[in-house]
């Protein structure tokens, strides 16, 4: 039997070595916080936009059909039903935009702010998980992921 004392050293060194390839893999400036035994990030060099799961799946297939199409990091939070992208934070903060997103259910996270991350233990509570997990530093930019949201909520305004 495992001695439970141990637990907690376990939980403490999953989340480092998750922590540590968020860091060095990803290029994310990632820490843990050990009271929630959470991963997260703070927004600055990397940005992050929210949308509802049925407009982030439409999102990602539509970025995955262009010319080259790839996308970054996308976090599922699946008792919420809502995606957050992980972008390059080149988003222009301009009032008339946030209106146009907010009409949609589709933010993106300010300066500052934290994100969680996917940890080891989130998807067996139904916290996080991964929809296209990172294995490098690529992040799409922040108007890239905003102009495929208005290419796919144009067709759903009719």
């Amino acid at each position: 039997m495992e001695n439970t004392e141990l637990l907690p050293h376990k939980r403490a060194a999953a989340l480092e070595s998750q922590r540590r390839f968020y860091q060095v893999t990803c290029g994310l400036p990632a820490r843990v916080r050990p009271e929630f035994a959470r991963i997260e990030f703070t927004v600055g060099s990397v940005g992050a936009i929210t949308m509802p799961a049925h407009l982030g799946a439409l999102v990602k297939a539509h970025m995955l059909a262009q010319p080259n199409g790839r996308v970054g990091p996308i976090v599922s939070h699946p008792r919420s039903k809502r995606w957050t992208f992980l972008v390059c934070p080149n988003i222009p903060d301009a009032v008339a935009l946030f209106a146009e997103l907010f009409r949609h259910n589709v933010s993106v996270v300010p300066i500052g702010a934290d994100v969680a991350l996917p940890s080891p233990f989130d998807s067996l509570l139904g916290y996080r998980e991964w929809v296209n997990e990172p294995s490098d530093g690529y992040r799409p930019s922040g108007t890239e992921v905003l102009d495929a949201v208005r290419a796919c909520i144009s067709p759903l305004r009719r």
